[in-house]
């Protein structure tokens, strides 16, 4: 059985006629978060996988196995909950206070510009209906952000910078925060939000 010890984070570096050749391996975020596993790639091969402590794997990042040949990752569909906020009764910013309060929760989060992404959970899904966001459950890959602090990996979306640059501003670890509930407070919801659509 072919394994897998070399990560090329996005393929940096390879010419697109390798990644057009390479083979693919579908991965649930379960699985890409895990540094030992075995999975098939789209040749039928059976490939161990063995990278460092830590490591995290994200959709379009390329393996290389000891025999040499390349194995594409792609981020396999789940369950996820799909969370917009509510043209109607509030506003884009309210995506900004549900991150804030799911990241109180350590909540793995996917982060777009236009909605949220989460795992399933039913008690995050009211708590989040009741802040007049639309949440929907759906089937599409899931890519959550790594924490600020991560070590082993590399950023989801971010710019990997470990160059030394002082532009003013302090590199200090945050404090860490409990919890911070939100008040059960009732909301009376229109239409268009607080409803699983």
């Amino acid at each position: 059985m072919p394994q897998a010890s070399k990560l090329i984070p996005q393929g940096a570096g390879l010419a697109s006629a390798l990644l057009k050749r390479a083979s693919t391996m579908e991965l649930g975020w379960d699985t890409r978060q895990r540094s030992r596993f075995e999975a098939s790639d789209s040749a039928g091969r059976s490939i161990g996988v063995f990278l460092p402590r830590g490591t995290v794997l994200r959709g379009g990042d390329v393996l290389v196995a000891d025999d040499g040949s390349l194995v594409r990752v792609l981020a396999a569909p789940q369950a996820v909950l799909r969370i917009t906020h509510c043209p109607a009764h509030g506003t884009p910013f309210d995506l900004i206070r549900a991150a804030y309060h799911l990241g109180n929760r350590h909540v793995p989060i996917e982060l777009k510009p236009d909605h949220l992404k989460i795992e399933p959970d039913h008690v995050l899904a009211d708590m989040l209906r009741a802040m007049h966001l639309i949440v929907h459950a759906v089937d599409e890959a899931f890519e959550p952000e790594n924490g600020a602090y991560a070590s082993g990996g590399h950023g989801h979306g971010g710019h990997g910078h470990s160059q030394d640059h002082d532009s003013g501003h302090d590199h200090h670890e945050a404090p860490t925060r409990s919890a911070i509930p939100i008040a059960a407070t009732p909301h009376v919801h229109g239409p268009g939000c607080g409803h699983a659509h």
